[in-house]
């Protein structure tokens, strides 16, 4: 009974090590995700910035509604 005890044991520990060791994985992916957002929002505002007097919303569109 406790060879049993201690194998489950030792089958939990090395489950929980594995767990650690995804999300350690997951919360780097994370900060890298978070970091290539903020330099595409930085690369969208200086753009942006770049066209003085354009509607954000305008640049989504092909035609700008003065063409028709």
């Amino acid at each position: 009974m406790q060879e049993k005890l201690e194998n489950r044991l030792k089958e939990l520990r090395e489950e929980y090590a594995s767990g650690q060791k995804v999300m350690a994985e997951l919360q780097n992916r994370q900060a890298d995700l978070h970091q290539t957002l903020l330099r595409i929002s930085g690369a969208i505002q200086v753009l942006e910035e770049m066209l003085p007097g354009a509607d954000p919303a305008a640049a989504e569109s092909p035609e700008s509604p003065s063409a028709t």
